[in-house]
């Protein structure tokens, strides 16, 4: 074994420079070269490629990689070809090649030139190819990405389900899984559908403790991000969306907000995401802004940052895209906005699943929201879900997250804790979280009714606590061993030995106090009313003044100039010149041009007699037309259109119109709706209700108008003419 070592490091140096190996490199690639099936789970960046490359140049025969992703594939042969004379040394196989450069692969191979194969699970399934890999020495087959073939993972993909048999099918010889992610249930899954039980496995660790991890409620996001590059200049970063429409929309904020970034989606032609790829490489753009389609091979290793503008749907996803930042040992950056109503979006999609897809899903986003919510070292929290466990206090990179650097409130609640295993206990260890919670706060189901909870004495006991503190306690008890999760029965909650303990003899147990995350929203509506800075009361009453006097010399209400929310916006972020007054909720260009000299001059005095310090980074400039159906409304009503046949076009529901068509007239473009208010109302209400906003109304606000008119004409009949008011006097 000391000459095959001594012989492992010399081609380790002839081949690819390295001097020494990393971590458990050099026995994965003994244990291979010893023909014996080889299990590695090894983090984005431990030099899994590695494992099977030197083996397969050292090796009599061929070996077959097989790999989910053409740009993956590609790096790698372009990397392999670089150490050696002969570009025959390696090949890809898969639907981007066309029948001369298929022969070409296949000659090289029969001539025995070729030493790495990397092909898509789909190509080896074509009978052709089966027959002709039956008549070639095969050294060993290497699956790549191996949490693919997993249903729990995170990338499940259906043709990796047939490996097996495909293997077989050309003939025996020994394989090597690998992969970045996997929990200990992915892992059994993949090693008993591979049929390689019997597997060394050779298990990295998955703490990377250059990472630097936060959560943040998603709260007035653009401003957050941008201000976040802002102070990164010149950084590279990857934004993941979860949606292609928000990769296309972030993108071009950030391009316009000064940030040299590119969107990266499945919907782009191959030759732009190519392009884009390069440029990213290349340093010709700062910031990706992606779906998941992106980053898998991706071998760049300054990336400085990775923010999730959406939480993914798994823990998998996360640590994996995350473990994109900080692949030089740099530190890498990792912040995740969250707000449980993206969840909520997510559990929904789920629902039209077939039911054990839905499960599945289901608890892989139990695990990201108890992560996102955790109160515990988040590097713990991932490797504990790793199968990891981890000394939070003295471990490597301990202090490198958020709930580290600033812990949160801690309550004890060990009786409560143990009431909680009690319950689990007492009805029988049949219920998952989200009943337990229901019965502790007394909320019926059927499945509740069905076990005859509610005539049981803890039945509603914990109403006083709410919903969140149980889910807290259940998610708690989880993590910290005292329950567990049996992925089988979808989530069921049952104790073990360690919570049967902790009922005979609890000890110390806390968690945060802020754990509640429900209304999120509401908080985040707040803010954003406020745009999540401080108001200056000040200028907001001279704003206010100013409007009353702009308002009498151009004889309209003062609503009509700016609504209250558009001044507290400027009371926040100071503009100066009217470009950055038209930035301001609810303003735009034509109201900005209309009304806005005034008010900019006023603030940009009042910033100087002031000495006020303009927070730049948080004027951010928006994409200018929001509302993508906004020409579309416009010329619709220019030419008279019937307002039901608008809203089908664009599959909008009435209420949807009129929101768009208010966004439109509120910062100052005039819409030309009376063919269609004529033939709605009755012309005396009409004439009543302008009356009524020019003369008496102190506001624009429904609730004034309903009070005054509401037996009369309808909300959306209100809407209509509160629309028509505004086009008419003040655009």
């Amino acid at each position: 074994m000391a000459s095959n070592k001594h012989n492992l490091s010399k081609s380790l140096k002839q081949y690819f420079g390295f001097d020494k190996f990393k971590g458990d490199q050099e026995e994965i690639i003994s244990t291979l070269l010893d023909k014996n099936d080889v299990f590695v789970l090894m983090p984005t960046g431990g030099g899994k490629s590695l494992c099977y490359q030197l083996p397969a140049l050292l090796s009599d025969g061929l070996a077959i990689v097989i790999s989910p992703l053409i740009a993956l594939m590609k790096n790698q042969v372009d990397a392999i070809r670089g150490i050696s004379a002969n570009d025959g040394i390696a090949h890809v196989l898969n639907s981007s090649l066309n029948k001369t450069e298929i022969n070409q692969v296949l000659s090289d191979i029969n001539e025995g030139v070729t030493k790495l194969l990397y092909v898509a699970p789909e190509s080896l399934t074509k009978d052709e190819y089966v027959e002709f890999f039956k008549n070639t020495n095969i050294s060993f087959f290497a699956i790549d990405e191996a949490h693919c073939i997993s249903e729990w993972g995170h990338d499940f993909r259906p043709e990796y389900r047939n490996i097996k048999h495909i293997i077989q099918k050309i003939g025996i010889a020994p394989i090597i899984a690998l992969t970045a992610t996997a929990t200990p249930k992915v892992q059994e899954d993949i090693q008993k559908t591979l049929g390689m039980q019997e597997a060394e496995v050779f298990k990295a660790s998955f703490n990377r403790p250059n990472l630097f991890y936060e959560v943040r409620p998603k709260v007035d996001i653009d401003k957050q991000i941008i201000r976040f590059i802002n102070k990164r200049k010149g950084q590279s970063g990857i934004i993941y969306c979860l949606s292609r429409k928000k990769v296309e929309e972030m993108s071009q904020l950030l391009q316009l907000n000064g940030i040299s970034a590119i969107p990266y989606h499945a919907g782009l032609d191959s030759k732009t995401r190519a392009k884009h790829q390069d440029m990213f490489l290349m340093e010709d753009a700062d910031v990706v802004v992606a779906t998941i389609a992106f980053g898998m091979g991706i071998d760049k290793p300054d990336v400085r940052f990775v923010i999730h503008y959406d939480f993914p749907k798994s823990l998998e996803g996360y640590y994996q895209e995350t473990g994109r930042a900080g692949r030089d040992g740099g530190e890498g950056y990792c912040l995740a906005f969250y707000d449980y109503k993206d969840i909520e979006k997510l559990e929904k999609f789920l629902s039209g699943k077939p039911v054990s897809e839905r499960e599945i899903g289901m608890q892989l986003l139990n695990e990201v929201v108890a992560y996102a919510e955790t109160s515990m070292s988040r590097r713990k929290y991932l490797l504990h879900y790793f199968g990891e466990t981890y000394d939070e206090i003295n471990g490597e990179g301990a202090d490198m997250d958020d709930n580290m650097r600033n812990p949160k409130k801690m309550k004890e609640v060990s009786k409560e804790l143990k009431f909680f295993l009690e319950v689990v206990r007492d009805t029988n260890e049949k219920l998952k979280l989200k009943d337990l919670v229901n019965v502790l706060i007394g909320k019926s189901s059927v499945i509740i009714k069905s076990y005859g909870l509610t005539a049981e004495e803890f039945y509603g006991a914990g109403k006083e606590e709410g919903d969140n503190f149980w889910r807290s306690i259940g998610r708690q008890a989880t993590i910290n061993g005292y329950l567990e999760k049996e992925i089988e029965s979808y989530g069921i909650l049952k104790l073990t030995p360690k919570g049967e303990d902790y009922i005979k003899k609890p000890t110390k147990f806390e968690i945060a106090e802020d754990h509640d995350y429900s209304d999120m929203q509401e908080k985040a509506d707040d803010l954003n009313k406020a745009g999540g800075g401080v108001l200056d009361q000040t200028l907001l009453e001279y704003l206010k003044d100013l409007r009353k006097k702009v308002a009498k010399r151009h004889k309209i209400p003062p609503f009509a100039i700016f609504q209250d929310p558009s001044l507290e916006d400027m009371a926040l972020n100071y503009p100066t010149n009217l470009d950055e007054l038209s930035n301001i909720f609810g303003v735009g260009e034509g109201k900005a041009k209309k009304f806005g000299k005034d008010f900019v001059t006023l603030i940009a005095k009042y910033v100087e007699d002031n000495d006020i310090e303009k927070p730049d980074d948080l004027v951010i400039r928006q994409i200018v037309n929001k509302s993508t159906n906004k020409v579309y409304i416009i010329k619709s009503t220019d030419r008279k259109m019937n307002f039901e046949d608008i809203a089908k076009a664009k599959g909008l529901s009435m209420e949807e119109l009129l929101s768009e068509m208010e966004s439109i007239i509120y910062q100052g473009t005039k819409l030309n709706i009376d063919y269609y208010v004529n033939e709605m109302v009755d012309e005396e209400l009409i004439d009543e209700v302008m009356d009524f906003l020019m003369e008496d109304a102190e506001t624009d606000s429904m609730t004034e108008l309903l009070e005054e008119f509401g037996d009369d004409l309808d909300e959306n009949e209100l809407r209509l003419l509160r629309i028509k008011f505004i086009s008419d006097v003040a655009n």
